[in-house]
């Protein structure tokens, strides 16, 4: 499926979702998003990581309003699942989507501006950065008998101040390999949009629709 359609559709399900009180559709959308995710092989690490987090916040959700006692089963049950919905949902999309056809599809196929496309893509691409650049702040604290834990305000400040750093270099870079913003480009590899996406994507909204509207409670 198209990049972009692909991530209108997860946007536009889990706004659906948020205002909705359907059990029975939050339920099938984990299945669906579950099997999606076992079919692309996803890590068991990673299964194991997305669905633990989740469980820990969406418990203590549930519990708290179930102690002030103002809210039904049902709708705890909603609270729950929903949680699930979104977690399992951006994995599905993340799992299934190379960042780097995504920001072309941005580019070309929802006319994002240039600039913010390559700007989410290097983003994306500094992660791997700024965790080596966290564990190195961390090891230089260590050498002078400084601990820095990760809510320490001094470990995120230097990194940023890195950050900033790397984006002068980065924009440099750019300028010097001929990048000019809002000048007419080029592409070297199309992301074409084809009349299958169109159809994913509206048996998609479509399913849900009917999910919400005449599933069970």
């Amino acid at each position: 499926m198209n990049p972009t359609l692909k991530l209108a559709t997860v946007v536009l399900i889990a706004f659906e979702v948020s205002f909705a009180q359907v059990l029975s559709v939050n339920l099938a959308l984990i299945a669906i998003s579950l099997v999606l995710l076992l079919v692309h092989r996803i890590h068991w690490k990673t299964l194991l990581w997305l669905t633990g987090v989740p469980l820990f916040f969406a418990s203590a959700l549930v519990w708290s309003l179930a102690l002030r006692g103002s809210a039904s089963p049902h709708f705890l049950w909603v609270i729950f699942t929903r949680m699930f919905v979104y977690v399992y949902l951006g994995a599905t999309f993340t799992q299934t989507t190379v960042p780097l056809d995504l920001a072309r599809s941005l580019e070309q196929n929802a006319k994002l501006p240039s600039k913010f496309a390559y700007g989410f893509l290097a983003a994306f691409n500094l992660l791997p950065k700024i965790r080596a650049e966290v564990d190195t702040v961390r090891a230089a604290a260590m050498m002078r008998g400084q601990v820095l834990h990760f809510w320490s305000p001094q470990l995120y400040f230097k990194v940023i101040l890195a950050a900033m750093n790397w984006s002068d270099q980065l924009a440099d870079a750019m300028v010097s390999h001929g990048f000019v913003e809002d000048a007419p480009r080029t592409y070297a590899v199309s992301i074409p949009l084809h009349r299958r996406d169109w159809l994913y994507f509206g048996i998609s909204l479509l399913l849900v629709q009917i999910g919400l509207f005449t599933g069970l409670p």
